[in-house]
């Protein structure tokens, strides 16, 4: 929607009436991150701790390292006690039980249609990354997941 100063503006140079004028609305197509976070970022923890490990390790049955990873990278957890979906301790931009960094992720995520703010997208957009990437997204928590590597990848 154009703002009134814009909408008078083009008037007084177009000298046409306001029901002559056709305004252009250009979409974006990608939400600010400011304003993805306030929308979804307070979540219902709709599942106890051992639901969602249960949860995970059953998604992730095909790719078992991915649960590892999730394990290292937030203990299973989705959202903290606060109900919000937690945030990197090291960069605020990691999101979620696969840590997904909103700086490098969120545009392509939206874009593919992945809510990493939610357990569901965020665990898609995981299974996304490693296709393409393998673990090299989550290579800052390899010391842990390669513990158990030749376990998951049986």
């Amino acid at each position: 929607m154009l703002h009134y100063t814009t909408l008078g503006i083009l008037m007084a140079l177009s000298g046409l009436a306001p029901s002559q004028l056709t305004p252009i609305v250009i979409p974006n197509p990608t939400p600010l991150v400011e304003e993805v976070k306030a929308s979804s970022r307070k979540i219902k923890d709709i599942n106890s701790k051992e639901e969602v490990e249960e949860y995970v390790h059953e998604y992730f049955k095909e790719t078992p390292i991915l649960a590892k990873v999730a394990y290292c990278e937030s203990t299973l957890r989705h959202v903290g006690k606060d109900g919000y979906v937690i945030r990197g301790i090291v960069d605020k931009r990691d999101v979620g039980l696969m840590q997904i960094n909103e700086g490098y992720h969120l545009e392509t995520a939206n874009k593919l249609g992945h809510d990493i703010y939610t357990l569901e997208g965020n665990m898609d957009y995981a299974k996304v990354l490693y296709q393409k990437f393998g673990l090299s997204p989550w290579k800052a928590s390899s010391k842990c997941w390669l513990k158990h590597a030749e376990f998951a990848l049986k």
